[in-house]
């Protein structure tokens, strides 16, 4: 009895030990706008992991589409997933580049894990 006691207790503290982690998806929020200033729907978004940063990112291309608000998200818990050492490789330094008709615009951003962040990219005239 008292064994089965202390494998329930022992079960129970280690799930309330765990549940203490920081379970937060990091995800790249990209919005595109147009020279107006106008949301733009339909336009696609390579996000290119930086190798030339410092810390160097590692190789990571994700491809997604802005919906009709003009936005798109990009999980990038795929990038932290793949390349995370214990407590290190925490962030991440991308390119952004957006391609709509025969526009291209380009732009920057960090991301850290179990953070969302977001960056705005305007298309040119």
């Amino acid at each position: 009895m008292k064994k089965l006691f202390f494998i329930a207790f022992g079960v129970i503290l280690s799930v309330s030990f765990l549940s203490c982690e920081p379970k937060d998806p990091a995800i790249l929020k990209v919005f595109v706008r147009s020279s107006t200033n106008q949301l733009i729907g339909g336009a696609k978004v390579i996000v290119v992991g930086d190798q030339q940063s410092n810390p160097p990112t590692q190789d990571f291309v994700d491809t997604s589409f802005t919906n009709s608000s003009g936005f798109t998200s990009v999980d990038m818990n795929q990038y932290f997933d793949l390349y995370r050492d214990g407590d290190e490789n925490t962030t991440g330094y991308f390119d952004i580049i957006v391609k709509h008709n025969n526009k291209v615009g380009s732009g920057q951003t960090r991301c850290r894990i179990h953070t969302t962040s977001v960056e705005t990219i305007y298309l040119p005239n």
